[in-house]
Formats: structure tokens, sequence, C-alpha cells
């Protein structure tokens, strides 16, 4: 999403460890259980998150400007949200979200990767904290009829009673992803797998700030076993950048999901399929390879990309996402994606195909049902004008060693998180990558991380 400040850390890390323990401690009972089937009025939640990760020094046979560090090197990140919400009227709901954040990534710069190791580096920013306002959104629910369903109190969720069949509208700031690919394996990097190839698609470049919200309106359609969702989002006003561009009519990510549900056996199931397109001002590879062999000796970083950044540009790409519960506290997910890669990165990340398939099993088979495993394994790949633009020695905005021998990027993660009540997890994970920032020339890196997550 953005590069973080290059520094780093000037300070013990133990404060914000703390607090995350202390919340998991202090809090350990949600603000109305999750089963009541009371309909709320209002809400407060809360959560807390600490990642450190560190990986030893790996074999580089070239390196630049935005390569990993084959040293060995260590980040973290910490982020701390509350999360208010209110019914202000039948069907309507208002939440704000107000967070906390410090971090520090690998390299001290977030470069290096396709798959970053961490989902939550995008809103870090140094070892001071930074308070920023999330979301502040609106949703309002036209019920339409079918089975009365229960719906529990949680995050950005008020808890009440929702007949099947609905339109939902959700207007304000907010992610694309709060609505689009939903996928209960694998969505959420404090909780979940913690690679950014595994919690959506890696080659979806959903228009967003560089922390990854944004402006905007979605809606979902439910009836049956059919859903549809749809809707136009802010993206930045210059790629990879904090500031959004208002102008909805003229630059934009748009998004389409048609979801089925199904059932194998008695088990339930999920297939989706997604399409998006954005339009923004974009430099095209072809031009900024063209501008390379032009200008030859000179600095090939993100002059390149900037002296080729004129007119508007479409980018855009189709997915399909699965789940499929296996057995009571097992289930599997997939995900894959196809973009066209024509245009350098909009707002996400520097992968043009990706796949990502996993197991996640809840621990109640040996008695810790609060536990969870899970087991992936993505695959992420570029596009022939990024490779070309790449082996001439171009730099992008998160890649670039200075050459290319190019391989896909794999990445397996494995993680065990361990449940202490409901409320607070202790989450150990391993991370494999082969062909870093898809160079054949450097890695393995081996990342192996610490989560600790607290929620109220």
């Amino acid at each position: 999403m953005t590069h973080t400040e290059s520094i780093r850390p000037r300070r013990p890390l133990w404060q914000p460890l703390l607090l995350t323990v202390l919340l998991g401690v202090a809090l350990p009972a949600r603000a109305v259980d999750g089963d009541s089937p009371t309909e709320e009025t209002w809400q407060f939640h809360a959560q807390s998150t600490w990642n450190t990760q560190r990986h030893r020094a790996f074999g580089a046979q070239a390196s630049g400007p935005n390569s990993l560090t084959a040293s060995a090197d260590s980040m973290y990140t910490f982020s701390a949200t509350a999360m208010p919400g209110w019914r202000p009227w039948r069907g309507g709901e208002l939440y704000l979200n107000v967070e906390a954040t410090s971090g520090v990534p690998f390299t001290g710069n977030l470069v290096g990767l396709g798959g970053f190791t961490n989902g939550e580096i995008t809103r870090a920013a140094g070892t001071d904290l930074m308070l920023y306002r999330q979301r502040l959104f609106l949703r309002q629910t036209w019920q339409l009829g079918g089975e009365v369903e229960t719906i529990a109190s949680g995050f950005n969720q008020l808890a009440g009673r929702l007949s099947h069949d609905r339109f939902t509208l959700t207007v304000g700031n907010f992610s694309t992803l709060d609505v689009i690919d939903p996928n209960h394996y694998a969505k959420d990097p404090r909780t979940q797998f913690m690679n950014w190839s595994h919690w959506t698609y890696a080659a979806y470049d959903y228009a967003a700030d560089a922390r990854g919200f944004g402006w905007g309106a979605m809606g979902e359609w439910v009836r049956g076993d059919w859903a549809l969702r749809f809707g136009r989002m802010t993206g930045p006003k210059d790629p990879n950048g904090l500031p959004v561009d208002s102008a909805l009519a003229i630059h934009y990510g748009d998004q389409v999901e048609v979801e089925h549900n199904h059932r194998i056996g008695d088990q339930p199931g999920a297939v989706r399929l997604m399409a998006w397109r954005n339009r923004a001002v974009l430099a095209r590879f072809e031009d900024a390879l063209a501008w390379l062999q032009a200008h030859p000796g000179s600095y090939s970083g993100p002059d390149a990309l900037l002296a080729s950044r004129h007119g508007e540009q479409f980018k855009q790409g189709l997915g399909l996402n699965l789940e499929q519960s296996l057995g009571p506290d097992l289930g599997l997910f997939l995900r894959a994606m196809q973009a066209d890669g024509q245009t350098e990165t909009h707002a996400f990340t520097e992968v043009d195909n990706s796949l990502s398939l996993g197991l996640s099993m809840q621990g109640t088979r040996w008695g810790r049902p609060d536990d969870g495993i899970g087991v992936a394994l993505a695959r992420n790949g570029l596009s022939a004008d990024r490779r070309r633009f790449l082996a001439a020695g171009g730099i992008s905005f998160f890649i670039g060693d200075g050459m290319l021998d190019y391989a896909p990027e794999t990445i397996t993660e494995s993680y065990y998180s361990f449940g202490v009540g409901r409320d607070f997890a202790v989450t150990l994970d391993w991370q494999h990558i082969r062909n870093p920032a898809f160079n054949a020339a450097r890695g393995p890196v081996n990342v192996l991380a610490l989560r600790l997550h607290a929620e109220l």
C-alpha cells in the first residue's frame, strides 16, 4: 500500500506488547454475548494486536534499491482499535473505528516482496503511535422475507434478527474488503493467516488509500442461495498514496461479485466469482521500459514510472473464491485471480496473477475448541510487461533488485493459535518464501512470527 518511514526502532517495544496483554487479561468478556439474540441499539468493541517477526540471513546473488535485506532482520506492528456502533433507526447502523498504530517493517521500508508477511504493516509508520480514523460508515438493510436469522454481536455488526433475503447498502469510509471477497477460513490477518497472499487475492489491486480504506458505496443483495455484491470506491490520488481521489465519476475502483452457496452432503460451502476494474492515472510498463531504454545510465527508480504516468488507464482482473466445510471443525479455501498486468500497481501489491489454497481447523478434536491451526500455499506471478521492465533494471513501488531472474514467488504459511478463552490468543507462525520479489537469484526466506491478539 505505501512505503513506511525508513527508520529503525528507537525505543523498547515492550509498551505495545504490555498493552495487548493487559487488554486480553482485563477484558475477558465481550460487550454482548455473541450467542445473544437480543437486538442491540448500540455497542462498543475493541481489539489490540501485537505482531513481531524475524527472518535469518539468506542467500542473495543480487540486491537493489527495493530488495528485502539479505541479512537477519526483524519487524513488528502494533494496533489498538475502538469500534463503537449505534442503530439510529430500524434497519440502520452507524459505525466509527478509531485506531492507534505503530510498527517498523523489514528493511526499514516496505519493499522486497509481492506477498508481504504481515497484514497490518500498511497502517504502521514508525515507533511513535499514530492515531487516525479508520472507518466511518452507515449501513442500511431492507428485509425482503425468508427465514429469520439471528445476527450475533461482533466487530461492526450489531446483534439482531434479519430475514435471509435482504438488500444492504453500505456508504461512507470503509474497506472494499469489508463487503467483497468474504471467506470464513482466510480473511483476517489479526486472527488467521498473516501473509497478504492469503487474506485476499494478492492480484486484487482494489482501490483504497495507503492504509487500505476509501470512500464509496457498496450494495449486497441476498436471495435464497445467491448473493450479489457490487460497488464503487475511491482510489489514491497518486499510486499507493494516502490522500484519496474524491472524483468518483472520473477515477475509481469498481467491483462486482456473484456468490452461490451450496451443500456437499451436510457440509456448507460457497463459490464466488468476482470482477474488478480501476480507472486512474497510471504508468504503463511498456512506456516505462521505453523511457529506461531512452535514458541509459539514468537512475531507474520511480523516475521511469513517474515520467510515464500520463492520462487515465484502466486496470482490471477476474477472480474465483471457494470455501468448503469438510467437517464441523475443518475447512478448505481457494482463491485464484488474473489481472491484466499492463500498468503499475494502483493501491495494493505487485502481483498480476495469484493462487492461494489452504486448510483451517479448530482444536475441538484435541479438546481445545478456542485453538486454531492453518496451513496454506500461495503462488504469485507477474505479467510479461512488468517482468520486462524489472529485468531491464526498472524499480517499481515495492520491488526491484536491479535485475530479474524471473520465477513465481511461492509462499508456504502455517500457524497455530492458542486460545486463552474467546478473547485472547497467542499465535506462532512460520512462512517459507521462495523467489522473493519473483527473483530466483534471491532466497529462500524463512520468517518466524509471534502474534498476540485481544478482543473486547
